[in-house]
């Protein structure tokens, strides 16, 4: 039988929520499948959160605490585990980055910037110092390496989620770096495509109304725990896994899929402005 790997409660607020939690399940005489029955979430779910990996949900917590029979402690102590920073991401974005670990599909649409998880280094940096002006170099390099990071979950070999994105048309149009950068920028993400690792499809300009013209939003679903919704504005985000609110947003976001142009069109469109901006061309805009 495997060792089991010990858990360093100093290493972070996370670490120390998770061994207080392994040690009453275990003196309680708990698996970590009966310890979740009932719920719904996965063992899985509630390991990764023993070892640190995870945030504990309020949900969750509430049934630990009714289980344990531990006074509340862990509903009231996982809003702080929250909030625990964990690298240079921002406060309110620390939910969804631990989520997108986990997460089994992840479908975004944005119509303001592309996602943080096709950037390159010259893009994210553009974004970081338009946002943060005033910052210093290193603080910006720090942004920019941890979103770089991020990135990498979609080059594993082995467990990378199905990433859907949806984005509009002025995003190839409008250029925020230099011509040869852009046409990099775009090409990374026409590479992704061709590679299967992402699923791009482009939502015209002149498309007229549509679904979530007002959001920029990621859904998340996940193997052993209920689907979320992250939300973000340029200086705020939330995550939330309302089922009345995910269902809302569920609903949106495909009827938004359903008037973006097909996957296999969106990446000629891609391909396409990069050549155009290798070429020192503006790619086509409606004034």
């Amino acid at each position: 039988m495997a060792r089991r790997k010990d858990i360093d409660g100093s290493m972070s607020v996370p670490t120390f929520y998770g061994k207080e939690l392994r040690w009453k399940r275990e003196a309680a005489g708990l698996s970590l499948e009966e310890l979740v029955e009932g719920s719904f979430y996965g063992k899985s779910h509630l390991s990764d959160i023993e070892r640190g990996e995870r945030r504990m949900p309020l949900e969750l917590a509430q049934h630990v605490d009714q289980v344990l029979d531990t006074d509340g402690f862990f509903a009231r102590c996982c809003e702080d585990v929250g909030k625990a920073r964990r690298g240079p991401h921002a406060a309110y974005f620390q939910q969804a980055l631990d989520a997108e670990q986990h997460a089994e599909v992840i479908e975004l649409w944005s119509a303001s910037t592309l996602p943080g998880l096709l950037q390159l280094a010259p893009y994210a940096r553009a974004l970081v110092l338009a946002a943060h002006p005033m910052a210093d170099d290193a603080w910006i390099e720090e942004k920019v390496s941890a979103r770089l990071a991020r990135a990498r979950l979609l080059d594993a070999d082995h467990g990378a989620p199905e990433y859907w994105a949806v984005l509009h048309e002025s995003l190839l149009a409008d250029p925020v770096v230099p011509p040869t950068e852009m046409a990099a920028q775009l090409d990374h993400i026409a590479e992704l495509a061709r590679r299967r690792r992402i699923v791009p499809q482009i939502v015209l300009r002149k498309s007229g109304p549509y679904p979530l013209m007002a959001a920029s939003i990621m859904l998340m679903a996940f193997v052993d725990a209920p689907p979320l919704v992250y939300t973000e504005a340029s200086y705020s985000g939330n995550t939330t896994d309302d089922p009345a609110l995910v269902k809302q947003y569920r609903k949106a976001y495909d009827r938004l899929r359903a008037v973006a142009q097909a996957p296999d069109v969106s990446l000629v469109m891609i391909e396409a402005a990069a050549e155009e901006y290798r070429n020192g061309k503006q790619p086509n805009r409606l004034e």
